[in-house]
This record gives C-alpha cells, sequence and structure tokens, in this order.
C-alpha cells in the first residue's frame, strides 16, 4: 500500500506540472487556426538550368524549407505541385511581401579580387571562386567597437581556399559581396587561416541587428539552385481560424462529455475513476504538445479526440475482465489485478498496431497527415499509462483489498457473482491471477 500511495502523490505532481505548463507556454496554431499566407513558387530556367528536373525542384523545396524554417514559424507546409511548382503555407504571417522578399531572395555571397579600374576610375573586382557554397555556417556577433557584424565559418575546402586567397592578397584588398551589393573591402595584412571571415555593413553605421540576422539567416538557408517566382498569392483571415477553435473546442467537450456520461452510467464507480484518469490524460497530453511543441491543426486536433477514445477503450476492456472475475467468485483485489493483467495484452496489441500506423503516416504523408499522425501517437502511448497505471492506481487506494460487499457499484446484480473459491494458503504471485491452491 506505500508504493501505491508514492505512486499516487507523483500522478498528483505531474498533474500540477501539467497544469503549470498549460498556464505558462503558448499553444502553437497551424495556418488553418491562425491564418497566414499561401504563395505558390515556380522554379524558372536559366543559362546554367536548362530544365528543371526533379532532382532540381528536390533541391529548391530543401532550400525554401530551410528559409521558412528560419523565419521562425509554426508548422509550415512546403510541398511540390506538378512539375516545376512549389506550394508554400506560412502561418501566422501578417507581412506577406517580407516573406515574400525573404523566400525569392538569391542569398549569393561572393569574395572578389581587384581587377584594375575601369575607364572612370572605379575600383572593378573579378571573381575568385570563393563564395557561399564554401560555408559551413554564419552567425550574428559584435566587433570590438560593439558594432553588429556577420562572422563566418568555412567548411573544410572552403578554409583551404580562404587561406590561399588572403596568402595571395596581401597588401590588397579583397572585395565581400552579397546578392550582388558590396559590403566591405578590407585589406589583408597577413595569411588568415583557420577558415574565419568577418562581414561588417561597411560605412559609418554598420549593420542594424535585423539586417545582420536576415543575411545569416540567408547564407544558413543556402542559395536558391536555381531561380523561383510568385505567381500565386493568397491570405487566410483570422476570423475563419478562430471559428474553427471554437467548433473544435466544443466536438471535444461534447465528446468528452458522452464518453464520460456512458462510462458513470454502465460502469458505475469505476467508471467514474475511468473519467477522472481521463481528465489527468487530457492534461498530460497537452501539456506534451506545448513542450514539444506540436503546432495545432484541425487534422492535429481530430488526432487528438480520436486517441480520447482509444484512453476509453483501454478502460472498457480492464473494467470488463475486473466484472468478468468478479462473476467467477474472485475477491475484489484478486479480480482488480487480473482484469489489469489479462487486459494488459490486449490493450498492448491494439495500441502498437495504432502507433505503427502513425509512424507510417508520419513518414510517408503529408505535413497535414504527419500533424495527425503525430498527436494520436502521443495520445495513443499517454492513454495506456493513463490506463494502466493511473486507473489501476486509483482503483486499489479506492476498494484496497475489501471485499465486494455492494455489486452495484460495479454494475451487477449479487445474483451475478458465483460462490468464492477459499483456501487456506495462496502464494501471492498465483493470487495475483486468482489461482488457488
Amino acid at each position: 500500500m506505500k508504493n501505491k500511495i508514492i505512486l499516487f502523490w507523483a500522478i498528483v505532481l505531474i498533474v500540477i506540472a501539467s497544469i503549470f505548463i498549460i498556464w505558462k507556454k503558448p499553444t502553437s496554431l497551424g495556418l488553418d487556426l491562425v491564418g497566414g499566407s499561401r504563395l505558390m513558387l515556380e522554379a524558372q530556367t536559366s543559362e546554367a538550368v536548362k530544365k528543371i528536373t526533379p532532382e532540381v525542384m528536390d533541391s529548391l523545396q530543401y532550400a525554401i524549407e530551410n528559409r521558412v524554417n528560419a523565419m521562425g514559424v509554426g508548422e509550415t507546409v512546403v510541398q511540390k505541385v506538378g512539375e516545376n511548382r512549389l506550394l508554400i503555407e506560412i502561418p501566422n504571417i501578417t507581412d506577406t511581401q517580407k516573406a515574400k522578399t525573404f523566400l525569392g531572395e538569391t542569398a549569393e555571397l561572393e569574395f572578389k579580387e581587384p581587377a584594375g579600374t575601369n575607364k572612370n576610375g572605379e575600383q572593378v573586382w573579378k571573381s575568385t571562386g570563393l563564395s557561399g557554397k564554401d560555408l559551413k555556417r554564419a552567425s550574428v556577433a559584435t566587433s570590438q567597437s560593439g558594432e553588429w557584424i556577420v562572422s563566418l565559418e568555412f567548411n573544410m575546402d572552403g578554409a583551404k581556399k580562404f587561406g590561399n586567397l588572403t596568402r595571395k592578397l596581401v597588401g590588397q584588398q579583397m572585395a565581400i559581396f552579397f546578392n550582388g551589393k558590396l559590403y566591405s573591402a578590407p585589406r589583408i595584412n597577413e595569411e588568415i587561416t583557420g577558415g574565419n571571415a568577418q562581414i561588417t555593413g561597411g560605412g559609418n553605421t554598420g549593420f542594424e541587428y535585423k539586417e545582420a540576422k536576415e543575411m545569416v539567416d540567408l547564407l544558413n538557408a543556402g542559395a536558391l539552385p536555381v531561380g523561383a517566382e510568385i505567381i500565386e498569392e493568397n491570405s487566410i483571415g483570422p476570423t475563419l481560424g478562430a471559428d474553427s477553435i471554437q467548433k473544435s473546442k466544443f466536438a471535444g467537450l461534447v465528446g468528452l462529455s458522452l464518453v464520460m456520461i456512458f462510462m458513470i452510467l454502465y460502469y458505475r464507480l469505476p467508471g467514474v475513476v475511468a473519467c477522472i484518469a481521463l481528465v489527468i490524460y487530457s492534461l498530460i497530453v497537452f501539456a506534451i504538445f506545448k513542450i514539444i511543441p506540436v503546432t495545432l491543426t484541425l487534422a492535429g486536433i481530430a488526432g487528438f479526440i480520436l486517441s480520447i477514445g482509444m484512453a476509453v477503450d483501454a478502460n472498457i476492456l480492464i473494467f470488463e475482465r475486473t466484472k468478468e472475475e468478479l462473476k467467477a467468485g474472485r475477491s475484489l483485489f484478486t479480480a482488480i489485478n487480473s482484469g489489469f493483467d489479462r487486459a494488459f495484452t490486449s490493450i498492448f496489441d491494439s495500441n502498437m498496431s495504432t502507433i505503427i500506423t502513425c509512424v507510417i503516416l508520419y513518414i510517408l504523408g503529408t505535413s497535414i497527415v504527419k500533424g495527425f499522425a503525430l498527436t494520436l501517437a502521443i495520445g495513443v502511448l499517454v492513454s495506456m499509462f493513463s490506463a494502466i497505471t493511473v486507473t489501476k492506481n486509483f482503483m486499489h487506494l479506492l476498494f484496497g483489498t475489501g471485499e465486494l460487499k455492494h455489486p452495484a457499484l460495479f454494475g451487477l446484480k449479487k445474483s451475478d457473482i458465483q460462490a468464492g473459491f477459499s483456501a487456506t494458503e495462496t502464494k501471492k504471485e498465483k493470487a495475483k491471477f486468482g489461482v488457488l491452491d
């Protein structure tokens, strides 16, 4: 009994922590609930890319996904449409023009060396072969004077190229261009090894943080492998999303209430225990959604509501097994243990088949299907904990090892219960399953 009390307080602490997380952390909502932008990109051929192949589209999709993720928004959709188009859905973005500009930037970083002057006396630069393709990562940093700069770290080949270039240009300038614009042209005083460089904003003002951060995001996302033009743009207003949220809440509450009423009417006191466990289950699942975090869409909410049914299904199997044991004349303690243990195999098999299906849907499905699979899988996993651990603990604490004096509490009649077995000695391991010597 001591272990059961400790487990009870552990469950109470988990519930308190779940409530705190739900209260403190914001809920991440998808495009269909919070509104946002939907853009259609079309890949453009060029002299370098004569034909848009599936491999080119895969590279473009990967680059666009990196850029969208760098914007720090919730669950996004980047999927191929036809042979040369990408559909992009970005939730909670009000500045559509900024998104369009960010997605369409070429992100071309080039290091150039002097190539004399033109007839107007202006410096001319030529390419050195060192570019953003040789970059490992970029980050925002500050100079010794406190100005914002962009710090660059090259990969192994890039570091070697950069070292050779600086050795070649000792005493000369080296220009750094980003998207065709000259940002800085420092004088090289000595060979620079280690594969690190810096970009300053140039001029008297230098970089603003926002400008430096945008450059870093674009560099880390990588250059687009092919030009892309936005040919279609649509906006989804938050009004539709708010209406969907209200309807989803109503559907969830109605479904949960009907399930609870059924459990109480049919299973009586164990049904009440199952309802309490169901509330605990819902709190834990929603807290996990916020911790991960899971971006909720209508499909994700549907997966969560469906998992509530899976949680109740486990309790139904357990209670039916328990009632069978009681009808056979088992003691209350033995019937509860036997009911849980004998129902476990069925619960485990059915839930594992659901989880395997969720894994397949998550791997092969689109973003919307992935949201449904993820929320359903999390719900099923937590439902096993809720049914096997929470419900069992509450049943033991509530009924203890006492006798079944009121069969109506389990939805049974006295006439349903057969004569119990008796024995002078029984091993604990056997008594757990109602086996008597």
